[in-house]
C-alpha cells in the first residue's frame, strides 16, 4: 500500500509548487463559499494555485483545472473556556480585534483527486527523500545570514505606523531591509497588484539580504525574508535587529492595547442604548439572518453589506444567479468582484451559515445560545474590495458612509452592461442659482446617491438643560449626567432645504460678481433612499469630534415637497456667457483673471485633459466657479473662437478616453463627475428611475465611539416587520431599535 501511495505522490509531484513570496496561500476560506476547515468537509487547499475549495466545489475544480494534489485541512474544537475569559474575547473582538475564541485541533494531509486518495505525513516518512523534502520546503529554516548580519549605524529609525515606500510612495505590502533600514515595497502579483519591486531591485544593488515584512511584527515574531535564500526565513536575532531601528515589538503591543483600553471607555452611554445592552435579546437564525465575523474593524463594512443585501436589486443581480456566476467563474475567482459578490450575497441569505456558534462556557451544550453565529469571515470580499485603496485596504475602522460610496463606485465599474443594481439609489439632483442683482436663474443637474442631512444644533429643543449639564461639568461636577442634544428632523429637513448664499458669484447677466442664491431640489426620486446624518465635524481648534445628538427621525416620509419644478413661468434665465475679449494671455491673467478667485481644482482637470491652461481659467471664470461641467461646457462652445485650434488636441483627448470618463469615481458629495449634467433634461438613456417620493424606512447603520476612525458600527434591518439587530456575528431580534442614534438611514418607496 505504502509503495501504491509513493507512486500516485510522484506523478503529481511535478504539479506541486511550493508558495513564494507574492503568492496568496487560501487556508482559511473557499474561493466560492464560506466553508472553512471548520466546516464539515474541511477545505481542500490546490497545491499549485493554492486557491482553497469546501468539499462541494474540489470536484469541480479538479475536473476544470485538472489539478489532482490538494492540500485537506480540518480543525475541530478540542477545548472549551471559561465564561470570563469568553467574555473578555467577545469585548476585544467587537472593538475591532480579530481573536480566535476557541482552541482548536487541526488535521492536515495530502489528498489525490478524484479517488481522494489520502497521504499522511506518517506515509511521507517512509518515502523517497525526494518526496520527503518537497513536502518539508514550507518549513521555515533559520537564515545562514541571521547570526552575523551587517546593520548600518545610519541613524535611521522606522516609525510605528505611517510607512510607505522610499521609491514609489506605496502604502501596502512593505519590507524593511534589516541592514540599512529602508522602506520599500514588496513583489508586482501576477494580476497587478501587490507592489512594484523596489524591495527586491534593492537587494539586487546592495546586496543586502534580509527584510521583515512591516505589519506583521508581533512579540512572537514576523515575516522574514531572504533574497539571497530566495525564501522565507527564521531569524533568531530579530529582536536585536528591530531595536537597531527603534522597533520594540512589545512597546507597539501595549501600545495598541492602550488604544483599545481608552476606545472601550469612551461614550459607554452611547455603546449601550446602540447596541441594546440593558435587555436580553432573542437570538435569531435563518435565511438572511446570517451574522459576520468581525476581521478586525469591519464592522463598518458588514453593516453595510448586510443592508445592501436586502434591497432586491442586489438579491436579483448577485444571488438569483449564483449558480451561473460561479459556473463562468475565472480560474483565480478570489479576484473576481462579480463571483466574490455573489458569494457574499448568497452567504448571507441563504442561511446555510446562520447557525449558532458553540457555547465557549458550556461543555454540554445545555444553555441558551448567546445569540453568536458560525456566521461568515468575509476575508476575500475585504481584501478585493480594499485593494488598492488607502485606508480599505487596512485593518482600521473606517467611515461606513465613504465605504458605501466606494463600493457604488466598484458596482458602477463593473455593471456596464447588464443590470445595474446601484441604480437602485441614483437620483437626479436640481440646483437653481438666482443672481440677486437681475433675478436671472441658472438651473444645473447632477447624479447623486446619498443625502447628506445638516444637523442645527442650534435648533436644539432641550438648550436649557445642554447649558445646565456644561455648567456642571465646567465646575468638575463628576456627577454630571452627559445630556444628548434633541434636534428635531424637520429642522435638519428645513436646514437641507433652505437657499445657499453664494457671495462670490460671476452673473454673466450683469457681467460682474455679485451675490446669488442657490437652492437644491430632487429631480427624481430614487427606488431606495439612503440618508447621511452629518453628525462628524471639527471643532474649533481643527480636531475632529462627533455631535451627540437624538433626532427623531421618522418612519415614514414624504419629500413631494422637495421635487424640482424647473424654469418658473416667466421667469429669465442667464444668458450664455459671450466670447471673452481677445488679449494676449499676460493681460488676460493680470488684467482680468487675476482679480478674480478661481477653483484651482477645476483649472487643473480641464487641464489635465489636455486643454491649454489659458483657456481653462476663462472658462472656469467666466462660468463663475460653478463646477467642471459648466466649465467644459463653455470650452466646448466656444471652440471656434480666434485662436482655438489648439484645443482640437483636447477634443482627441476626450474621445479617446470615454471609457475613463464613464468610470469616473463617484466623489465625497456622492456624485460621478462622468454622470453631472449641464442642462435641465434628465440624461438619455435608463440613467435614473422616478417615482412618487413616498418612503418608508426600513433599516439604519449606527456608529459608536468619537470618531468614524475608531468605535463601532451596528445596523438594525426591518424584516417581516420585525426589527433586527445584527452586531456582527449576533443577530437578535431588537427589542428597542435606537432610530434616534442612526448615522447612515436607509429609506424604500411606498407605493401609492
Amino acid at each position: 500500500v505504502m509503495a501504491d501511495v509513493g507512486e500516485v505522490l510522484m506523478s503529481v509531484l511535478s504539479t506541486i509548487r511550493v508558495p513564494k513570496p507574492g503568492d496568496r496561500v487560501h487556508k482559511d476560506e473557499c474561493a466560492l463559499s464560506f466553508s472553512s476547515p471548520e466546516s464539515e468537509g474541511g477545505l481542500f487547499v490546490c497545491m499549485n494555485s493554492f486557491l482553497g475549495f469546501g468539499s462541494q466545489y474540489v470536484d469541480r475544480h479538479h475536473a476544470r483545472s485538472g489539478q489532482r494534489a490538494y492540500l485537506h485541512i480540518t480543525r475541530t474544537c478540542k477545548a472549551k473556556v471559561d465564561t470570563l475569559f469568553y467574555f473578555m474575547m467577545y469585548i476585544l473582538e467587537n472593538r475591532g480585534f480579530d481573536v480566535d475564541q476557541q482552541q482548536y485541533e487541526e488535521d492536515v494531509k495530502v489528498v489525490i483527486l478524484p479517488d481522494r486518495q489520502e497521504v499522511t505525513s506518517e506515509d511521507l516518512g517512509a518515502m523517497a527523500d525526494v518526496v520527503r523534502e518537497r513536502w518539508d520546503g514550507e518549513v521555515r529554516q533559520e537564515s545562514r545570514h541571521a547570526a552575523d548580519l551587517k546593520q548600518l549605524d545610519n541613524g535611521v529609525k522606522i516609525p510605528p505606523s505611517g510607512w510607505r515606500c522610499e521609491v514609489c510612495d506605496l502604502q501596502e505590502n512593505l519590507w524593511m531591509n534589516l541592514t540599512d533600514g529602508k522602506v520599500l515595497c514588496g513583489r508586482r502579483y501576477f494580476d497587478g497588484s501587490g507592489g512594484n519591486n523596489h524591495a527586491l531591485l534593492h537587494f539586487q544593488e546592495t546586496g543586502y539580504p534580509l527584510a521583515v515584512k512591516l505589519g506583521t511584527i508581533t512579540p512572537d515574531g514576523a515575516d522574514v525574508y531572504s533574497y539571497d535564500e530566495d525564501d522565507m526565513v527564521l531569524d533568531s536575532k530579530l529582536p536585536e535587529h528591530l531595536t537597531h531601528f527603534g522597533i520594540d515589538m512589545m512597546t507597539m503591543e501595549k501600545r495598541t492595547m492602550t488604544e483599545l483600553e481608552i476606545a472601550v471607555n469612551q461614550r459607554v452611554g452611547e455603546w449601550e442604548v446602540i447596541q441594546e445592552s440593558g435587555t436580553t435579546l432573542r437570538p435569531l437564525f435563518g435565511p438572511g439572518l446570517t451574522g459576520m465575523k468581525n476581521l478586525g474593524n469591519s464592522c463598518y463594512l458588514n453593516s453595510v453589506m448586510q443592508v445592501l443585501f436586502t434591497v432586491p436589486d442586489f438579491q436579483s443581480k448577485y444571488v438569483s444567479n449564483i449558480d451561473k456566476i460561479i459556473d463562468e467563474a475565472p480560474s483565480d475567482p478570489t479576484q473576481d468582484f462579480k463571483t466574490q459578490v455573489a458569494k457574499l450575497g448568497y452567504g448571507l441569505l441563504s442561511g446555510e451559515y446562520s447557525k449558532p456558534a458553540p457555547d465557549a462556557g458550556d461543555e454540554n451544550g445545555a444553555s441558551e445560545p448567546r445569540g453568536d453565529q458560525i456566521g461568515i469571515a468575509p476575508q476575500m470580499f475585504k481584501a478585493l474590495v480594499g485593494r488598492g485603496h488607502p485606508e480599505f485596504s487596512t485593518n482600521r475602522q473606517q467611515d461606513a458612509q465613504e465605504f458605501l460610496l466606494h463600493f457604488i463606485n466598484m458596482v458602477e465599474r463593473n455593471c456596464r452592461s447588464g443590470s445595474n443594481p446601484s441604480e437602485a439609489f441614483r437620483f437626479l439632483v436640481e440646483e437653481r442659482i438666482v443672481c440677486q442683482q437681475s433675478q436671472k436663474a441658472k438651473y444645473t443637474q447632477r447624479v447623486d446617491y446619498i443625502v447628506q442631512l445638516p444637523v442645527p444644533m442650534d435648533q436644539a429643543t432641550n438648550t436649557e438643560e445642554l447649558q445646565e449639564a456644561e455648567r456642571r461639568r465646567e465646575e468638575g461636577d463628576s456627577s454630571a449626567l452627559t445630556v444628548r442634544a434633541q434636534i428635531p428632523f424637520a429642522a435638519c429637513m428645513a436646514a437641507l432645504s433652505e437657499p445657499e448664499i453664494l457671495t462670490d458669484f460671476w452673473s454673466s447677466a450683469v457681467q460682474a460678481k455679485t451675490t446669488a442664491t442657490k437652492t437644491t431640489r430632487f429631480a427624481s426620486f430614487p427606488d431606495h433612499l439612503v440618508i447621511q446624518i452629518k453628525k462628524f465635524t471639527f471643532g474649533l481648534d481643527w480636531v475632529p469630534k462627533k455631535l451627540d445628538v437624538s433626532i427623531d427621525v421618522p418612519d415614514t416620509l414624504d419629500l413631494s415637497t422637495l421635487r424640482a419644478t424647473g424654469q418658473q413661468p416667466g421667469e429669465e434665465l442667464l444668458p450664455e456667457v459671450a466670447p471673452p475679449p481677445l488679449m494676449t494671455p499676460d493681460v488676460e491673467v493680470k488684467g482680468i483673471l487675476g482679480s478674480h478667485v478661481l477653483d484651482d481644482s477645476t483649472v487643473s482637470q480641464l487641464c489635465e485633459m489636455g486643454f491649454p491652461l489659458e483657456a481653462c481659467r476663462k472658462a472656469v471664470y467666466y462660468t463663475g466657479n460653478t463646477g467642471i461641467d459648466a466649465a467644459m461646457n463653455w470650452i466646448m462652445g466656444h471652440m471656434d473662437d480666434p485662436g482655438s485650434n489648439v484645443l482640437d488636441r483636447a477634443v482627441d483627448w476626450i474621445f479617446s478616453h470615454l471609457d475613463d470618463l464613464e468610470s469616473m469615481d463617484v466623489s465625497e458629495g456622492g456624485r460621478s463627475a462622468a454622470e453631472s449634467e449641464g442642462g435641465r433634461d434628465p440624461p438619455p438613456g435608463p440613467r435614473v428611475r422616478d417615482g412618487p417620493g413616498k418612503y418608508e424606512l426600513f433599516a439604519f447603520i449606527s456608529h459608536m465611539g468619537t470618531s468614524t476612525m475608531c468605535g463601532h458600527y451596528v445596523c438594525h434591518i426591518k424584516k417581516d416587520q420585525q426589527w433586527v439587530i445584527f452586531n456582527d456575528q449576533k443577530v437578535c431580534a431588537s427589542e428597542k431599535p435606537p432610530k434616534d442614534l442612526g448615522y447612515l438611514y436607509f429609506y424604500r418607496r411606498v407605493a401609492e
